[in-house]
């Protein structure tokens, strides 16, 4: 029983600490709201939307711009060979 308590000698020493539990309803930090606020000014139709409306109104808008992209390319590819 000496050797498992002699190995334990630092154990006592050690400081724990318990880490902060966020809440259910926890609020956003500033810098959450602050890229929100640039994301909602980026996307078309995205003022005043909530944050998960936002997101899907944001994964709309990369789909349009990259079929916008791919139309382009077609187009340029068309008159480059003409």
């Amino acid at each position: 029983m000496e050797a498992a308590a002699s190995g334990c000698k630092g154990f006592a020493k050690v400081k724990w600490r318990r880490r902060r539990r966020r809440s259910a309803v926890a609020r956003p930090s500033a810098s959450v709201r602050m890229k929100v606020t640039k994301l909602q000014k980026l996307i078309p139709g995205g003022q005043g939307l909530q944050p998960d409306r936002l997101f899907l109104r944001t994964a709309d808008y990369i789909v349009h711009l990259n079929l916008q992209l791919n139309v382009l390319q077609a187009l340029s590819k068309i008159y480059q060979l003409s």
